[in-house]
């Protein structure tokens, strides 16, 4: 996997583009943290590579979810607890309207 930095997409962007098929996947930086996943895709692929990188980005986000509830002890609230707080949540947006 090859890191550039946006500066570099922005001043060479051919060389990126005919690196990518052999790279197979770019991360873009800017200042020095990453931004952006190139990776490359064809009318064939486009579809299926989508689905995949959705498919992992909310497996991701759901991963972080069940860190951050056992982090903090929400993953032990009764299903009883759970449905209250949907509904305290539910009154305080309805009274917001």
């Amino acid at each position: 996997m090859r890191f550039i930095t946006v500066r570099d997409l922005r001043s060479s962007p051919a060389k990126v583009w005919k690196d990518l098929p052999v790279e197979k996947e770019i991360i873009i930086t800017n200042n020095g943290k990453p931004v952006a996943l190139l990776t490359p895709v064809s009318d064939q692929t486009m579809e299926s590579t989508l689905r995949a990188v959705r498919k992992a980005m909310a497996a991701s986000a759901i991963e972080k979810l069940q860190f951050d509830a056992r982090k903090n002890g929400t993953n032990m609230l009764s299903d009883q607890d759970v449905a209250r707080e949907i509904a305290e949540t539910r009154a305080r947006n309805k009274d917001q309207r």
